[in-house]
C-alpha cells in the first residue's frame, strides 16, 4: 500500500548517491551522514549524479519501503533549498517527481498543525 502524504517529513540527500545501494545502504547513509534514524516513519530522497534515478525510503510499520524511479528522457530537478535545510515538503517532492518547474510561485498561508 501507498503510504506517502503530507503528513510526513520529507529528507533530501544532497549528494549524488549510487543507486545499487538497496534498504541497508541507504539506511546507513540516513544515519551516518545525514543523522537521522531511518525508522524515524520520515522519508528520505536520494538521487544519483545524472538525477535520472530517485528513490525513496520510508519505514513503515513492519519494515522499510522503498519507491524508485527510473527517467527514460530528462532529468529530476532538486528544490532550491535555504541555507543548510534538507527538508522539503510534498508539494516540492510532487513537482519534481512529475517534472514541473516553477519559476516564480507564492505560497498563501495555512494553519500549521
Amino acid at each position: 500500500m501507498f503510504a506517502l502524504s503530507s503528513f510526513h517529513t520529507y529528507y533530501f540527500y544532497r549528494k549524488a548517491c549510487d543507486m545499487r545501494k538497496s534498504f541497508n545502504g541507504l539506511s546507513g547513509l540516513v544515519n551516518n551522514e545525514m543523522g537521522r534514524e531511518p525508522t524515524s516513519g520520515d522519508v528520505f530522497i536520494f538521487l544519483n549524479r545524472n538525477r535520472t534515478h530517485l528513490k525513496l525510503l520510508h519505514w513503515e510499520a513492519g519494515g522499510f519501503v522503498l519507491y524508485y524511479k527510473r527517467l527514460e528522457q530528462g532529468s529530476f530537478t532538486p528544490p532550491v533549498f535555504k541555507e543548510t535545510s534538507s527538508t522539503i515538503t510534498w508539494s516540492q517532492l510532487v513537482l519534481m517527481v512529475e517534472g514541473l518547474q516553477v519559476k516564480k510561485a507564492h505560497q498563501k498561508l495555512r494553519y500549521p498543525r
